[in-house]
């Protein structure tokens, strides 16, 4: 089972490692990073190299697709050779997922048209224009279309449990939460967007400002 994850310039790190962890551990899977290019990228302030090893082209036939998301999609939803390689790999896969703005890169691709989709709460106006409906759910599964999208950052790990779960069994994805000790319990409540304040916003838009 071969579980490609795609990289590019400015992605967001635990978009594309928070999956990587749990699904790395299932029985028979083998995860690639694969990009347009083999090397590094960096992650979006730059502090994080993730590697591409493996090029699109040489990635035909994976089981499994992750999109991560990140600054580094907006350069990604013109036509670019990421669309050309979801659309040839789609039609074989067992899923094709993304994980917060990666579901904008799936929507440009053209594999998510009129398809209830999550992305990170800052663009889901974005993902609509792209042909998409944007919810706030944090993981959104199209299990006849084969395609499951990821609300921000963090839920990519509870998409990877799920997946866990249609690939081999409930058992697997529990022992990979138990496996990587994942028991949320944060000190503080404001991990979605109607559960902030116009003082957090602020700060949140600044420190956006700040990596961009």
């Amino acid at each position: 089972m071969q579980i490609a994850v795609a990289l590019f310039d400015r992605l967001t790190a635990l978009d594309a490692v928070g999956p990587y962890e749990v699904l790395q551990r299932l029985p028979g899977a083998t995860v690639i990073f694969v990009g347009e290019q083999k090397g590094e990228v960096r992650t979006e302030n730059g502090f994080l190299g993730l590697t591409v090893d493996a090029t699109f082209e040489e990635c035909q036939q994976p089981d499994v697709v992750i999109v991560p998301g990140g600054v580094g999609t907006r350069a990604l939803l013109e036509p670019c050779a990421i669309h050309d390689w979801l659309r040839h790999v789609h039609p074989t896969t067992s899923f094709t997922t993304s994980v917060c703005t990666g579901s904008m890169v799936l929507a440009a691709a053209g594999l998510i048209d009129g398809l209830e989709a999550a992305t990170h709460w800052s663009t889901y106006a974005d993902l609509d224009q792209l042909g998409a409906k944007a919810t706030g759910k944090r993981v959104v599964e199209h299990l006849d279309q084969r395609i499951i999208t990821a609300a921000g950052v963090s839920s990519g790990i509870d998409m990877a449990l799920r997946l866990s779960e249609l690939l081999v069994d409930d058992v697997a994805a529990k022992a990979m939460q138990l496996m990587i000790e994942y028991d949320p319990q944060p000190p503080f409540d404001c991990g979605a967007l109607e559960k902030s304040t116009d003082e957090i916003m602020t700060r949140v838009i600044t420190y956006a400002e700040t990596k961009d």
